[in-house]
């Protein structure tokens, strides 16, 4: 990967911002992505969403595509399925491992089955009435409530007693799809970034006001980054278990596997990412610096698993 020439790639495009909620996230990580590829010489573009995207590649514009669209569309196996029919190589996940992964249903349900840790929870129809008290009886407080098909914290809230549960799902409804409602594990939330076969060092993360939710992830400067987040076997555990939850959901290529660490020390997962973020205060690259990788040779070595096989 470090001796391949640029002009290997062909043209690239580096899809980006979209129509979800993630859009603004996205044009972030595109813009760094785009600039540490041409950093190191490759013939890289960027394009707005996917409809542009495809009529350059029915054009013939494009030999492959550096997919950095976060959330419905782009990583949730829509963007995969075209590119497949279109036979055009892309990185991360195939078609399977990114729907189910925008699935935060599906994932918990896959972990859950194959005995992988995971909190906890009940499934609310979006078009039925919840009811509020069974859920409480079934997983007790507090909880924490989630669209399943949205990431970067969009639409989460939590619940510490029925009145906040209720008005959390109401705002989850703002957001098509099923909601999840689960235990709110009480500990130290932490990430393992995965590339390739290996799992990067974990994170924890430590943010100023005690959540982390959008603003502590994209804007605050006072969120605490521990990289590596444990020593020793807890370490290597929590890394063999993000490498096997990625796995189990079909996942390839880089992704993101986030966890809570619960006060007694046990790993409960919480969510699988196929297009994490790549911004300035994003985990991945974090995690990568941490052993020598540095933003640009990251972005090259994600874009070179597109040379090996088809991902589906």
């Amino acid at each position: 990967m470090n001796t391949l020439d640029p002009k290997a790639f062909g043209r690239v495009a580096v899809v980006m911002g979209g129509d979800s909620a993630e859009r603004e996230v996205s044009l972030k990580s595109g813009a760094g992505v785009l600039s540490a590829l041409r950093q190191r010489g490759i013939d890289a573009h960027g394009i707005d969403g996917i409809p542009a995207l495809l009529d350059a590649l029915r054009a013939g514009h494009y030999a492959r595509v550096f997919n950095i669209l976060h959330g419905r569309g782009g990583e949730d196996g829509v963007l995969q399925g075209a590119l497949e029919a279109l036979r055009v190589p892309y990185t991360g996940s195939g078609v399977l491992g990114s729907a189910l992964g925008m699935d935060k249903i599906r994932t918990k349900q896959i972990w859950e089955t194959l005995g992988l840790p995971t909190a906890r929870y009940r499934v609310v129809d979006p078009l039925h009435a919840a009811d509020a008290d069974a859920i409480i009886e079934a997983i007790g407080l507090p909880l924490i409530v989630k669209p399943s098909h949205e990431g970067s914290t969009v639409g989460i809230s939590r619940a510490y007693d029925r009145a906040q549960l209720v008005e959390g799902i109401a705002a989850a409804r703002r957001y098509d799809g099923e909601i999840l409602v689960e235990q709110l594990i009480e500990g130290d939330e932490f990430t393992v970034g995965i590339l390739g076969r290996e799992a990067l060092p974990s994170i924890r993360i430590v943010p100023a006001q005690g959540f982390y939710d959008y603003q502590a992830k994209y804007l605050a400067d006072d969120t605490q980054y521990l990289c590596p987040g444990l020593d020793g076997a807890a370490e290597a555990q929590m890394q063999r278990l993000a490498l096997a939850a990625f796995d189990a959901v079909g996942c390839s290529g880089w992704g993101r596997v986030d966890f809570m660490r619960d006060r007694d020390g046990r790993n409960v997962l919480l969510e699988v990412n196929t297009a994490p973020g790549m911004t300035d205060h994003s985990l991945v690259p974090k995690a990568a610096a941490a052993i020598g990788i540095d933003y640009p040779e990251l972005c090259w070595r994600i874009l070179a698993m597109t040379l090996a096989e088809p991902q589906s």
